[in-house]
């Protein structure tokens, strides 16, 4: 698709915020520098973001020789954004202030059997007005609310195209959550969150290609690649979860059999274990969170059915992780969501063990395997910044593709 002269004209703002965030305060001179835009450009966008109430001046640096330098810096209190996180296991929400900086939490446990959207909607219109009335805000200061959810999503229109671990096919997720919500909405997938979060404030701040393996009920990959985040040509990018590892192997959800993710997800740990000892005290049926928790704990404790477990774990996902560093060649991997913070350093260990027998030797060395070093939940940081990303495509701050509430009686949203 071809790019208008609006849309350059929002990813800069993006950019130019973007590095303000990233190094509050800074000067006109080292905007320029760091995004490779001209000096005139800055200026004009940060008079833009000045006007919109997003940064602020904070004062002058001595310059060498010259006239002091005018610093400006992001104004946290400038507006909130809202990132939800809905996995196949719960929904997560978080409020930021504009310097991404979390000021509420609020979550909801989806258990089997409770994956409808109309059910899942509740629990996100819920978790939103729980994350509002913490922060104790006014809802005219959020600027938008960003929502991944799992599988292929088509972003322009607000449709959750496919996600099979939810068992749905065409979703019209964001009309749906704009009868209950009323904020601009956002929509992509947790693949494309965690990336953006890392390249942000994570593992993959200041470099130029990393992939994000995300590690949870499902499995994908988020590219970063030229400095940037790479959707492909229909946002469909990073489906390496459902790349086959073992030929007429284990059916997975997608269909196909013998997917990455049907060895390293957690249903498939899970099922490991069960394999390994099936009346183990550390499998806890219909509940992957206690599962993988309790497996920590015992691989901790050196519990050698737990220790094994991990290490075959390891042996597919690295055999998988290979695959992409020999593809992609980045400088770094991190390993994110919830089931690579839960195994943590006995899981990264025995991967990158094995990544050494697979990967070929120079793409190898060139990359660096680590676990994601953010804090918080990654995808409720990263689908903040989608809706940080359209605030900025309009002056009014959330056009674009945004849902919005709809008249009671009426289907849809029509865009600002």
């Amino acid at each position: 698709m071809k790019r208008t002269s609006r849309d350059i004209r929002t990813a800069n703002r993006y950019e130019v915020l973007r590095q303000i965030i990233a190094a509050s305060p800074t000067s006109r001179q080292e905007l320029a520098a760091a995004t490779g835009l001209s000096l005139a450009t800055v200026a004009t966008l940060v008079g833009e973001l000045l006007g919109l109430g997003m940064i602020t001046e904070v004062g002058f640096e001595d310059s060498a020789g010259g006239r002091p330098r005018g610093l400006v810096a992001v104004n946290p209190s400038g507006g909130a954004l809202i990132g939800v996180d809905i996995a196949e296991t719960y929904v997560h929400v978080e409020l930021f202030d504009l310097a991404l900086n979390a000021v509420a939490r609020a979550e909801e446990d989806m258990r089997p059997g409770e994956s409808r959207p109309e059910q899942v909607v509740g629990h996100v219109a819920a978790a939103v007005g729980a994350v509002i009335t913490q922060a104790g805000i006014e809802e005219a200061r959020v600027l938008g609310v960003g929502v991944s959810v799992p599988g292929q999503v088509d972003r322009d229109n607000g449709v959750a195209e496919y996600a099979p671990n939810l068992d749905w096919r065409d979703v019209p997720l964001l009309d749906l959550l704009a009868e209950h919500i009323a904020h601009p909405l956002y929509l992509d997938n947790p693949l494309r969150a965690c990336a953006v979060a890392e390249l942000w404030f994570g593992a993959a701040r200041g470099r130029g290609d990393a992939v994000v393996v995300n590690l949870g009920t499902g499995v994908g990959a988020g590219l970063v690649l030229g400095g940037g985040l790479h959707r492909g040509v229909s946002n469909s990018a990073g489906e390496w979860g459902h790349t086959t590892l073992v030929l007429d192997g284990r059916l997975c959800h997608c269909g196909n059999r013998g997917c990455v993710e049907t060895y390293v997800g957690a249903p498939g740990i899970m099922r490991r274990l069960r394999e390994l000892s099936p009346g183990s005290a550390l499998l806890h049926p219909g509940d992957q969170t206690a599962t993988v928790g309790a497996l920590a704990r015992a691989v901790a404790a050196h519990d050698p059915v737990a220790v094994e477990v991990v290490r075959d774990t390891a042996r597919y996902l690295a055999a998988g992780i290979a695959d992409l560093i020999n593809l992609l060649n980045p400088e770094v991997l991190v390993l994110s969501s919830w089931v690579a913070a839960t195994l943590g350093e006995p899981l990264l260990a025995e991967v990158r063990e094995a990544v050494a027998r697979h990967a070929l030797r120079r793409p190898l060395a060139a990359t660096e395997i680590v676990l994601s070093p953010i804090a918080g939940d990654p995808v409720s940081l990263g689908a903040a910044t989608f809706a940080l990303e359209g605030a900025l495509g309009s002056p009014r701050r959330g056009a674009g593709s945004a849902r919005r509430p709809v008249p009671a009686g009426s289907r849809g949203a029509a865009p600002s």
